[in-house]
């Protein structure tokens, strides 16, 4: 009994990953910066390859320290906060999305004509079929991974949340197949280089990184899904499950926003 827990917080261990997680980002960005300048994508990837590795590494140590039960009330709770300020985080990030599109819509300093600007030769997609097919999907998606959290939390029928998960997964590769469609479609048959237009340049950047958003929480509901057949998760503990939602959730509200205001305000203003 000497070496009993009397406290609800969690000591950790001294790990490797914070310090691996550092050198791998630095590496990623510093490639990123020589891929820029025309030195090829290998640093890049490296550091990458690096990044998602302790990802994986780091994050399987925070679930089994869960299963060997030292993630009391007290460290899910911080858990929970920690997720929410991610998420804040991820707000922000878009925010600077919107501004910069919503700036360059409305006062483009592009090539003029006299006092006409002259945006790019685009084929606009029509917001009412690929972009409404895609909301549908992933509204759909987000009911479904509403439908597992309930039955995981009321119900406790583990077949449901496997349905509920499996069916958002499927959605939200769907969406994600149907968004690189319309980016071959819009910008496959033309000749137009990244950076020339502000506003297209925004256009692709805001959609492209909530694409790049959606595989990342497909992924995170995948990983859910396992853990759901491993049996991982309970009524009561059930955080990693928690933040999977809460991200696909987001993914959500940021979609609609992105199709409001890009696909049916913007591509309509030009």
């Amino acid at each position: 009994m000497a070496h009993a827990k009397e406290h609800d917080y969690h000591i950790l261990h001294p790990s490797i990953w914070p310090f691996v997680g550092a050198v791998g980002g630095f590496t990623m960005l510093f490639g990123a910066v020589l891929w820029m300048h025309g030195s090829g994508p290998w640093l890049f990837l490296i550091g990458l390859a690096g990044v998602l590795y302790v990802m994986f590494a780091w994050w399987s140590d925070v679930i089994a320290e869960s299963r060997a039960g030292d993630h009391t009330p007290v460290v899910r709770l911080g858990l929970r906060y920690g997720f929410i300020l991610f998420i804040m985080s991820e707000v922000m990030f878009f925010a600077a999305w919107f501004w910069s599109f919503f700036k360059h819509a409305l006062y483009p300093m592009n090539t003029y004509e006299g006092s006409t600007y002259v945006p790019p030769e685009f084929y606009h997609v029509d917001p009412l079929h690929i972009p409404l097919i895609n909301t549908l999907i992933l509204l759909l998606s987000g009911c479904a991974v509403t439908w597992a959290h309930h039955a995981l939390v009321h119900n406790g029928s583990r077949k449901d949340v496997e349905w509920g998960l499996g069916i958002g997964i499927l959605l939200g590769v769907a969406f994600t197949a149907l968004q690189a469609y319309e980016y071959w479609y819009l910008i496959g048959p033309q000749d137009w280089t990244f950076g020339q237009d502000k506003f297209f340049s925004n256009f692709f950047m805001a959609t492209g990184f909530h694409g790049a958003h959606v595989i990342i929480g497909t992924i995170f509901l995948t990983v859910c899904w396992f853990r759901v057949r491993a049996g991982h998760f309970t009524a009561e503990k059930h955080v990693g499950f928690e933040a999977a939602a809460w991200y696909w959730h987001f993914v959500d509200v940021v979609w609609l926003f992105l199709f409001a205001a890009v696909y049916m305000w913007g591509i309509g203003l030009h």
